[in-house]
């Protein structure tokens, strides 16, 4: 039996399924450095954004910021969230590598939330650049890993250039 990408159909979800899954994925620049100029942004948000509707994700909200992205999805139960990002990067790492001489960093957070807290979520996003005058993306991702009350190792966090 053939899957769906040998076919070329389009992933579907299975008769009686029915989700609501919103998730927020953060993930950083390779070395953590501000690769991401503000000149190509967009170019790079849009190039995501293709990336994720082309897997039939629902893209919320996008920023990048010269280090790391931000993505808010309403996830669809036809793809995994490790799936979705392995793509996301390695789709995207050609046009990074050639327009902005970078890669991505290994790993991903992961967090997610109600249908109630999607306009603040989408607000918090956008409104990165402002927010990251106050808190460094170090503080900003630990922050997050104790609010989700998400155990780790700080040795296994993404690499930190203060």
């Amino acid at each position: 039996m053939k899957n769906a990408t040998e076919t070329k159909e389009p992933l579907t979800i299975r008769p009686n399924t029915y989700t609501q899954i919103y998730i927020q994925i953060v993930f950083a620049v390779k070395g953590r450095q501000n690769f991401i100029e503000e000149q190509y942004r967009e170019e790079l948000q849009k190039y995501l954004t293709g990336i994720i509707q082309n897997r039939l994700q629902k893209l919320l909200t996008i920023y990048c910021m010269p280090d790391h992205v931000h993505l808010f999805i309403g996830l669809k139960p036809n793809m995994t969230i490790s799936n979705l990002v392995r793509d996301i990067k390695s789709l995207s790492s050609p046009f990074i590598s050639e327009r902005l001489k970078f890669n991505w960093q290994e790993g991903f957070g992961a967090f997610s939330y109600s249908k109630s807290q999607i306009d603040q979520v989408v607000k918090y996003i956008l409104n990165q650049k402002s927010h990251h005058q106050k808190l460094t993306f170090k503080e900003e991702y630990i922050e997050f890993l104790k609010k989700f009350e998400i155990e780790y190792l700080e040795k296994y966090l993404f690499e930190w250039y203060d």
